[in-house]
Formats: structure tokens, C-alpha cells, sequence
């Protein structure tokens, strides 16, 4: 069991806050993902002989830090994305906390940060909502994402661990992630790069890992894909994740595989969700090495029926193609979105907006 929070917040009201009728015409226009911010974010502060201290809720603003500041230097940065949902009542949710609180934990432990509690993670999800409520949209299918991040902030220049850091929470009300409704992307295969290597930071949610992904999504995009794929760091034949996305595979005997945890996947909050909403429905799961041949095979034989990733910005995008050098196309780019798919979208998305029952106690009040 976790602690309860213990840390006291001091709030400092931003005086350059949008008026009511700004932040409205704001949530009423076209909010893409992560373009606009609210007034507020949290900040705390640690080092080695304090912990951590100096909880505040306060302006949107720039940071300041010394031009030798180790997160400039050896790139000691962690970060997580973890939505608010309006339900009908006005009541404000979010989504398993808990497990996005855990997974910063082994972050920070594998990039060498401190480890904020669980209680504290969520409360600093609590306290910028306490202040920034109104800037959770209310239309169909929208929410507040946060993207709380922690910095290595010591000036030095010697390789090792910082001894002071600093953690953040900021907000960005986010739309629809589909227009028009849920359509198939076609993705593409990366076979000139890794994501992450065996003993490395795929595991870890830190940035290092996606900006490797960058040059490879470079890559998709100037082939008509919108996302990449990459395979095993170490034969280069095996599904590893997307550029920030899980993937599976859902088979016509009823079967859903998705890519064992191998450490240098990232565990998804939303995969495990998947997995455990798979199982509800008495569907036979299994999480195992998964090779491009397999699929390749899969789709022509008609044994793999559905493919689709997962993510919180998207929850699910089903996939309809999968392309790469010298011609490779598996799927089809222009078949509808799987029955499965998008009936276990609907389910879980029903359950964060409060639509559906939350059976397993996901859910998490924050107003």
C-alpha cells in the first residue's frame, strides 16, 4: 500500500490567467494534442539532503536552469501522460494513476533520479486540477492530458547521478485524437534502426528513447505511414512497440498476442488495460515474441483478422497496413477497423468517461 501524501502545496494564482471567455472560445476551437496549456503547473523540488520539499501550484511559465544543469548534459529526464475526463455529472477522473506513478518510479530508478512516491504523483494531479478544473474540456471524446516530467537540475559537469532534480506537471486540454471517426493508419517497418537496446532505456519512459524513434517516424512519414514500427534490438526479426505505442495482434481463433515485456519495451498503462478487458471477455491472451514473418503470414492466410496499437493520446488505432523496403505491404490500408478493435475501444473508453462500469477500480476521482 502506498503512503498517503504528505507534501504541503503552496498556491501561487498566475496573474496573466486567461478570462472565462478566453479559456471557452479556447476549448471550443480546434485543441489538437499537446498545442495549448493552462494556467498553472506543479512544481517540487528534491536533493540528496532535503528529499522532497517545496510543493507549489503556480504560473505556466518558463524554467530556469543553469546552463550546467546535468539534464542538458548526460540527459537525466523522465516523464509520464496521464489524462482527465469530464463525465456527465462534471465530475473530473483520471485513469489509473496508480500504475502511471509506479512505472515513473522505475524510470527514475534506471536513470538514476529519486523516486517520487505513488501518493505524491497522484496528488500533484489533484492539486493542479484543484486550481485548473475549468480547463477540462467537456466535449465528445476529449480530455486534459498531463504530462508530468522530472528534470536532473544540478549544475555539474562530472558523470554521475545529480543530487537535486526538479518534478513539473503541466496540462494541455486535448480533442478527439480521430476526426470524423476511428480510420486504419498504415505504419511503417523500420529496419535500419532500434528503439531501444537489450540493457538499456527501453523500458524506461525517458526521452532519450524517443528521440531516437524521430528519424526513423522521419522515414514513415516521407512513405505515407504515420507511425513505425521497430523490431527486436537484438535478431532484428521480432515485433518490439511503435514509436510510443504497444501493438497486437488479434487472431480469427479468438486469440490476442501482443510482444512480451523484454525490457527494452515500454509497459504500457493501456496495454496491461487491454489485457486485462481481453481476458474479461474469455479470449485467450498471450504475450510471447511475435516475429514480422509471423505476421506476414498471418494476414495471408487469414489467421491474424485484426492488428491495432495503443497509447494514451490515441487509447487504440487500429492498423490496416504495414509497409517497408523493396515493396513490403501487409494489410490492407483501405479494410474498416476491426469488430475487436474497436469493440474493446469502445469498452475502455467507456469506462474513463464513466459511460460503462469501472469493474476493476481504475478509476480515480480527482474533483
Amino acid at each position: 500500500m502506498n503512503a498517503s501524501a504528505a507534501l504541503a502545496y503552496q498556491v501561487i494564482p498566475s496573474d496573466r490567467a486567461r478570462s472565462a471567455e478566453q479559456r471557452a472560445a479556447l476549448l471550443a476551437g480546434e485543441l489538437g494534442f499537446g498545442r495549448h496549456f493552462t494556467d498553472h503547473m506543479v512544481a517540487i523540488q528534491w536533493d540528496k539532503a532535503s528529499g522532497w520539499h517545496d510543493a507549489q501550484v503556480r504560473a505556466y511559465g518558463p524554467l530556469s536552469l543553469d546552463p550546467a544543469a546535468s539534464v542538458l548534459h548526460y540527459g537525466q529526464e523522465i516523464f509520464e501522460g496521464i489524462k482527465a475526463y469530464r463525465h456527465a455529472d462534471g465530475s473530473i477522473w483520471t485513469f489509473r494513476p496508480e500504475a502511471n506513478g509506479e512505472r515513473l518510479q522505475r524510470s527514475a530508478a534506471r536513470l538514476a533520479l529519486p523516486q517520487l512516491p505513488v501518493a505524491e504523483f497522484v496528488e500533484s494531479l489533484r492539486q493542479l486540477v484543484a486550481v485548473d478544473h475549468a480547463w477540462v474540456p467537456s466535449a465528445p471524446e476529449s480530455s486534459l492530458y498531463f504530462r508530468p516530467f522530472m528534470i536532473a537540475t544540478e549544475a555539474f559537469l562530472g558523470v554521475r547521478a545529480a543530487q537535486a532534480a526538479s518534478y513539473y506537471v503541466i496540462a494541455s486540454p486535448a480533442g478527439a485524437y480521430f476526426h470524423g471517426g476511428v480510420k486504419p493508419v498504415s505504419i511503417w517497418l523500420s529496419e535500419d534502426y532500434a528503439r531501444a537496446a537489450k540493457g538499456g532505456t527501453g523500458a524506461a519512459k525517458c526521452g532519450g528513447n524517443y528521440a531516437a524513434s524521430l528519424l526513423p517516424q522521419q522515414e514513415a512519414s516521407a512513405n505515407g505511414c504515420s507511425q513505425v514500427l521497430f523490431l527486436d534490438p537484438v535478431e532484428g526479426k521480432y515485433l518490439e512497440e511503435l514509436g510510443g505505442m504497444n501493438v497486437f495482434l488479434v487472431y480469427r481463433d479468438g486469440r490476442i498476442v501482443t510482444p512480451e515485456l523484454s525490457g527494452s519495451i515500454l509497459e504500457g498503462i493501456t496495454r496491461s488495460s487491454i489485457l486485462q478487458l481481453a481476458r474479461d471477455r474469455g479470449m485467450a491472451v498471450e504475450e510471447r515474441k511475435v516475429s514480422i514473418d509471423e505476421w506476414k503470414a498471418g494476414v495471408a492466410s487469414g489467421e491474424i483478422a485484426e492488428v491495432f496499437a495503443c497509447g494514451t493520446a490515441a487509447v487504440i488505432t487500429p492498423i490496416g497496413e504495414l509497409k517497408g523496403k523493396g515493396g513490403l505491404s501487409i494489410g490492407d490500408a483501405s479494410a474498416p477497423a476491426g469488430e475487436v478493435t474497436m469493440a474493446i475501444r469502445k469498452e475502455l473508453t467507456d469506462i474513463q468517461y464513466g459511460r460503462a462500469p469501472d469493474r476493476h477500480g481504475w478509476l480515480v476521482r480527482l474533483r
